[in-house]
Parts: structure tokens; C-alpha cells; sequence
């Protein structure tokens, strides 16, 4: 089941987003609101929605400032009457962008990808390994994921780094993110994937890998972070 959120100033929109999560299968609605202030704190808080819907011509902050405030949160689909807003948006690494006013069909499209991409993210929790093209012509290699440190992003390659050496596939970094189990592996920054099992600490601003090697926490990561990796804090209830 997908949680939704929506997020716009026209209440008209929001009804027109409810009703057509409402005769969805596999959706529910989570919430809305007219002022994007007040959906920081659902998006942000302990169960954020999976999807939100969120317009870009918003007073206070507009959508493409929510975006990247949220998107270590939710995935976004962007909704607006103005269509030169789409390449900004998808710079933003909005996962659709529906002009309005938004049909159903259009609608059942995005929701249909969003559905595909969580079955995959289903299977990549079981996946112990995955193949990348090298270099070589026709030749591919083994990747196992277990001993993989972290991924850098590469403007249109990205870095992977292994305990055995390491790789520069012709891939993005949001494609990797898809094969890599979300148990183990956690999105810091906008270049950085890391793997948990490879990390000795955190601290403010950076984590530390168990080779001494640091990278940064990106500000719009960190929250995300932090929370998930309190999941795993061990923290004495005894009173001082």
C-alpha cells in the first residue's frame, strides 16, 4: 500500500488528487495541506508518506524549496498549470511531473511506475550481487554487494568503491540506489550512497568508513540519516 500526501494552495486540486487516490488500488491517502510549512512537519515526521504531490506555485515557499527539503523522505511528483517548470523539476529528481489540469489516465500512469519501482526495491532486498558492463566490449562484471563501501556519483558514470578495488560504470547514481538493499545502504548526499556495514562513525556533518576515509552528510540527507541510523543506537534508560 503507497501512503500519498499532497501538497498545494488550490484546494479544488487537492479534491481532484483525493478522489483519484481514493478509486486507486494500493493507494491510501496519508494527508494533505494548502500551506507547505505545515506539510514539513508530516513529511518529515515519523511515517513519511511514500509519494507526495506537490504543486510548484505555492506562496511562503514554492514546490521546487519543498522538494529538496523532502526528497530524502518521499518521492516527488510535481503538479503545476505551467509546463516550462518540468526541466527544473526533474533537476530536482522529481520522479513525474503532471501538467494540469491532471487526468486520470495520467495519473494512473505515474502511479503504475511508482508501483514497478517499489517491486523492485522489494527484490533488491534480497539480492546478493549484480552484473555492470565494463569497459571491455561485450564483457560484463560481477558486482557483489556485500563488498561494496559506497557508490560515488560521476556526472554520467558513477564511482564504486569495493574491498577489492574498484569501478566506473556508465550509470547514475539513482539507478544503482534501485539494486541496493535500503536495510543496508543509505543515500548522505547527492553523490554519496553508503554502506552502513562499512561505517566505524558518525559524526557532525560526515560519516567515517572503517578505512578512515570521511564523507559528507548533504543538509537536505541528514535528517533522513540520522534518524535511520537511530534505529540502531544503543542508549542506556538509567537516569544520571
Amino acid at each position: 500500500m503507497l501512503r500519498c500526501y499532497i501538497i498545494d494552495d488550490e484546494y479544488h486540486s487537492v479534491e481532484i488528487l483525493i478522489s483519484y487516490i481514493a478509486q486507486t488500488p494500493g493507494l491510501e491517502l496519508a494527508g494533505y495541506a494548502t500551506n507547505p510549512l505545515t506539510a514539513l512537519n508530516d513529511i518529515t515526521g515519523v511515517h513519511p508518506p511514500d509519494v507526495t504531490f506537490l504543486d510548484v506555485e505555492m506562496p511562503e515557499l514554492s514546490g521546487m524549496e519543498v522538494a529538496g527539503l523532502v526528497k530524502p523522505y518521499t518521492t516527488v511528483i510535481f503538479t503545476t498549470s505551467f509546463r516550462e517548470f518540468a526541466v527544473e523539476a526533474f533537476e530536482k529528481e522529481a520522479f513525474d511531473f503532471l501538467p494540469k489540469p491532471i487526468s486520470y489516465a495520467r495519473f494512473r500512469q505515474s502511479i503504475s511506475r511508482i508501483q514497478r519501482d517499489q517491486e523492485k526495491k522489494i527484490t533488491s532486498q534480497q539480492r546478493e550481487f549484480f552484473f555492470v558492463k565494463s569497459d571491455v566490449r561485450g564483457k560484463m562484471v560481477k558486482v557483489a554487494i556485500k563488498d561494496i563501501i559506497y557508490v560515488e556519483g560521476a556526472q554520467n558514470y558513477i564511482k564504486i568503491h569495493l574491498t577489492t578495488g574498484n569501478m566506473m560504470p556508465y550509470l547514475t547514481i539513482n539507478e544503482i540506489e534501485e539494486y541496493l538493499p535500503s536495510t543496508q545502504f543509505a543515500r548522505i548526499h547527492q553523490s554519496f550512497i553508503v554502506n552502513n556495514e562499512f561505517v566505524k562513525a558518525v559524526e557532525p556533518g560526515r560519516v567515517i568508513l572503517i578505512n578512515d576515509h570521511s564523507l559528507n552528510i548533504g543538509r537536505y540527507y541528514k535528517d533522513a540519516y540520522l534518524k535511520k541510523i537511530k534505529g540502531d543506537l544503543l542508549i542506556s534508560r538509567r537516569k544520571y
